[in-house]
């Protein structure tokens, strides 16, 4: 299957049930309550292992034990490849806050050091982190995307996530270039529905229940999706 199918079925996927894609929004609604954004993760990670099932149904929303679980699961996974970003950003965050109280105390007491040199010193590290920040995020995802497809093909043990080995032969075996046309398209797609979510704002309270019932949760399936079918690449292309 070719990135141009892999996208095509994985757009027309959400739309076989919309009664569980209006209900994984329900759980986005109430994710401030924190277990229902663990269900939320939970059922997408299902999409995925039916996916890689080849069931062409939406998966039922059962087993609830087990989705909190594998929304735990994914949570963790998320955390661990995106912690080098969290700790830039941290240390980035620091040091704007240390320039700004230092700019303040020069301001007080007085001293010999440019105002601008000290910002200009702090300043400049602080963005110069969240840039690398983002571009470690920006090279990370679509690898954490197949770690986690393989956890699922894994029946969900989280070790397959991070055997990173496996992980870049099954990507060699998608293709880099593949995995890269597949990356940017979803990103193509992540603008659309971006700019999409910011015209139904403009709708009062309605564009919003709409946005977060509808669009996220119809996104998110796709995102699954595809994924899948991006990962069981993988074995095609080595038989």
């Amino acid at each position: 299957m070719d990135i141009g199918e892999i996208v095509s079925d994985s757009i027309r996927y959400p739309s076989s049930d919309w009664t569980k894609v209006i209900i994984l929004g329900i759980l986005f609604i109430i994710s401030f309550l924190i277990i229902p954004i663990f269900l939320a993760l939970g059922y997408i990670f299902k999409v995925l292992k039916a996916s890689l099932a080849g069931l062409e149904e939406l998966p039922e929303f059962n087993e609830w034990i087990d989705m909190l679980v594998d929304g735990i699961k994914v949570f963790v996974v998320y955390i661990v490849y995106f912690l080098p970003a969290i700790l830039i950003m941290i240390f980035s965050v620091i040091s704007i806050w240390y320039s700004i109280m230092s700019f303040a105390a020069m301001q007080t007491v007085g001293t010999m050091m440019s105002p601008e040199l000290l910002f200009g010193m702090f300043g400049g590290t602080a963005l110069a982190g969240i840039i690398i920040s983002m571009i470690y995020m920006l090279v990370i995802t679509p690898v954490m995307a197949i770690a986690i497809a393989n956890m699922a093909y894994n029946d969900g043990e989280i070790n397959a996530a991070f055997r990173f080995s496996e992980i870049f032969e099954l990507i060699s075996q998608i293709g880099w270039v593949d995995l890269i046309i597949w990356y940017i398209v979803l990103i193509l797609i992540g603008v659309v529905v971006g700019v999409l979510t910011g015209i139904l704002g403009i709708i009062p309270v309605i564009g919003w229940i709409i946005s977060i019932l509808v669009v996220y949760p119809y996104i998110n399936i796709f995102y699954a999706r595809s994924v899948a079918w991006l990962y069981a690449s993988a074995f095609e292309n080595s038989e």
